[in-house]
């Protein structure tokens, strides 16, 4: 009976030991995570994800391992921030102004601030996160953020003035729309992939946006005309699994929140220099023509972009934000960083 009673006691402890054991073989391997973007591999916003991937698996000393899926083959534009709060992604990287009344203290930033570059707003995009935490994140934690360079026109026609903008035809998303209105050019939405064939065919005659896409895109092989405006940037932002984050050990969450501003920064800069590699790029391949507008056209133009500032902020107001304090810190960031 003794003999019996302790194989019992022995078996009932093999039980309970195994589980623990097998756990613990399965957590002994790297941690992997998901990342997903929503662009093609070789533009900006997946170039600063496989620098992000490679700074936390090198400072985790590999006991991280993230696998990168750019060009939507795990999640979309649009349902990027959904998807990665459901898990389907444990990463992911999302265009705010995609979702403009979704986002819109953080698309602040994409009103005509005069917002000088990609550095110095993409620093303005992570401190005015910073100070609200917007509700639109609670679901998330966010990783990091930044922005694109300012927007341009690129045309299949010069664009020497005001007056050739009216009645133009140019590809935009979120902000952008309303800065094209004002100026008498029509948006037309569409992805960013779509744009080239939408070219070809005639559906738009050039595109509204930041100029390293004439050769991320090859559109400098179409659009041989690019107009100054140094308008609007796009805000993005990269946000984890809640879950996820907090399956994380403290290690590894110190690595992610230590990277975030120098992530910001260093995606700015990179973003800053491969716009003028890309014009260098236009011009020696394609004969790209840089024009700059008359100052008289200049001073109309935004002149007639300071009504979206006072729209914006009366919607604001209507949501309960302190529109005010928001566009205001947004002037005081830009001066802060140099803008």
């Amino acid at each position: 009976m003794n003999k019996k009673i302790g194989l019992s006691i022995a078996i009932i402890i093999a039980a309970l030991i195994v589980p623990v054991c097998f756990h613990s073989a399965v957590h002994a391997g790297p941690i992997k995570l998901s990342y997903a973007n929503f662009p093609p591999a070789p533009t900006f916003p997946c170039v600063q994800m496989e620098r992000w991937k490679t700074e936390v698996e090198k400072r985790t000393n590999g006991k991280v391992v993230i696998n990168t899926f750019p060009g939507g083959t795990l999640l979309g534009a649009k349902n990027m921030m959904d998807g990665v709060i459901m898990g389907q992604a444990d990463i992911g990287c999302l265009c705010m102004a995609y979702q403009p009344g979704r986002f819109s203290v953080t698309n602040a930033t994409s009103l005509p601030l005069g917002l000088p570059n990609a550095e110095v707003s993409s620093q303005v995009l992570w401190e005015l996160y910073k100070a609200y935490k917007p509700k639109a994140f609670d679901k998330v934690k966010v990783l990091t953020m930044f922005t694109t360079a300012p927007s341009n026109i690129m045309s299949k026609k010069p664009v020497r003035s005001l007056q050739d903008l009216k009645g133009l035809n140019l590809r935009a998303s979120g902000g952008a729309a309303q800065i094209l209105k004002a100026w008498g050019a029509n948006q037309v939405g569409m992805p960013m992939s779509a744009t080239p064939e939408a070219l070809q065919k005639g559906v738009v005659e050039g595109l509204f946006s930041s100029l390293e896409v004439l050769k991320d895109f090859k559109f400098a092989e179409m659009c041989r005309y690019v107009t100054m405006t140094d308008t609007v940037i796009y805000p993005f932002a990269v946000v984890m699994n809640k879950s996820a984050w907090n399956a994380l050990p403290d290690g590894v969450k110190k690595v992610m929140g230590d990277l975030a501003a120098e992530q910001c920064k260093w995606t700015g800069t990179y973003m800053d220099n491969h716009v003028n590699e890309s014009l260098a790029w236009s011009k020696k391949n394609h004969n790209l023509e840089v024009i700059q507008l008359p100052e008289s056209d200049q001073t109309v133009m935004k002149q007639q972009l300071a009504p979206l500032v006072t729209d914006w902020k009366t919607k604001a107001k209507e949501k309960g934000l302190p529109a005010d304090a928001i566009v205001n810190d947004i002037k005081k960031f830009k001066k802060q960083f140099g803008g």
